[in-house]
């Protein structure tokens, strides 16, 4: 990956996008505590699978491949009660 030179760090909340008219689905996701903490994963009709997209602590691209998780569900949501 390409990294631009005196670029600067740009900050992106954890959030889901759905962009309904690509159909991708994008997720970006914070694992503290590993090599590659910043995480995107991208959701959509891909014929091998998912992917992620992973940066490192400086915001540096640090790996891809097929994402093994699921289709992205915001776990952040609790149901209402009346």
């Amino acid at each position: 990956m390409a990294l631009k030179p005196n670029g600067s760090v740009c900050k992106i909340r954890e959030q889901i996008i759905e962009d309904r008219v690509s159909g991708l689905t994008l997720q970006f996701v914070h694992k503290p505590g590993s090599d590659a903490p910043y995480r995107l994963y991208i959701h959509g009709d891909f014929p091998y699978g998912n992917r992620e997209i992973l940066f490192d602590e400086d915001g540096a691209g640090a790996g891809a491949g097929t994402a093994l998780v699921d289709a992205c569900r915001p776990s952040w949501l609790r149901e209402v009660k009346r």
